[in-house]
């Protein structure tokens, strides 16, 4: 038997959501709420903190969408880097932003997409990311993409999703294809 939740036990608040693991799919399932959030004519944002400016069909569609602001910040991926301090400096601009659109309370929804790589190369402080989540307006939910989590920020997530790689055709030497990965 199934137990109910009574109307009083629900709660309305906005949630932690966590897309990680080694497997494609993070950004593609973050986007996907977004355009939902979008459907039901609420703000939404995305703060792309790896990704380079290349220009990929979500920017292009990002572009054409009025309730959705769609920064891409970083420097392209760390594995590609030839100086690590301009990538670092590049996620500290993006969190700044980041703070910036959260205090703002304009938004139903913020991505802040391959964010755990910052935690992970120590370009951002795990401390400041928990303590701003943990104190963002309460109907803001916020995704966070990307591998390798934190377990303080798995821990305090109202959703964790691993994706798992079972194959991938770069694995055959096929390289990513406009429209599908970008």
């Amino acid at each position: 038997m199934e137990a109910s939740i009574s109307p009083k036990e629900v709660k309305e608040k906005g949630l932690l959501i966590i897309y990680t693991g080694e497997g494609k799919g993070k950004t593609s399932a973050a986007l996907g709420m977004v355009y939902r959030t979008l459907g039901w004519n609420k703000k939404a944002a995305v703060i792309q903190f790896i990704k380079g400016k290349w220009i990929t069909g979500d920017r292009k569609f990002a572009a054409t969408l009025p309730q959705l602001s769609f920064s891409t910040m970083g420097e392209g991926f760390t594995w590609e880097s030839q100086d690590l301090n301009i990538d670092k400096k590049a996620a500290q601009s993006a969190w700044e932003k980041a703070k910036e659109l959260i205090k703002s309370g304009e938004y139903f929804l913020l991505v802040l997409d391959e964010i755990t790589y910052t935690v992970h190369h120590d370009f951002l402080p795990l401390t400041d990311i928990v303590s701003t989540l943990q104190n963002r307006p309460k109907d803001l939910t916020v995704v966070l993409t990307g591998r390798d989590a934190p377990k303080e920020l798995i821990d305090m997530a109202d959703l964790v999703t691993e994706m798992k790689k079972v194959k991938h055709p770069f694995d055959q030497g096929v390289p990513a294809k406009q429209g599908v990965d970008f």
